[in-house]
């Protein structure tokens, strides 16, 4: 089912209206949406007593754990950035030593 439909099923339970198949029809015919009749129907056959609030607070839930292995993944690029700059430090270091030993030589 398009997402255009479970919108407006969201956005009809946002204005307080009824969740049926003429209000999404409306809805979506007003956005511009060609209506698939059998997507109307099995939407509100679907939200048939179903509490939207409570499966919206749980849906606020689940993602909201998502959100936190984002911290780890910038603190791996801060230990990136460390350690690219180890290994400049480590390159001038031979550098140095290469300079070095080629005045012994040169």
């Amino acid at each position: 089912m398009g997402m255009e439909y479970v919108y407006a099923a969201l956005l009809l339970h946002s204005a307080g209206k009824e969740i049926n198949e003429e209000n999404v029809k409306a809805v979506l015919e007003a956005a511009g949406i060609e209506v698939n009749e059998a997507r109307v129907k099995a939407l509100v056959t679907a939200l048939e007593g179903i509490n939207i609030d409570e499966a919206i607070s749980k849906a606020a839930f689940v993602a909201a754990p998502a959100a936190a292995p984002a911290a780890p993944a910038e603190e791996a690029k801060e230990e990136e950035k460390k350690e690219e700059k180890k290994e400049e430090e480590e390159e001038v270091k031979e550098e140095e030593v290469l300079e070095g030993l080629g005045a012994l030589f040169g």
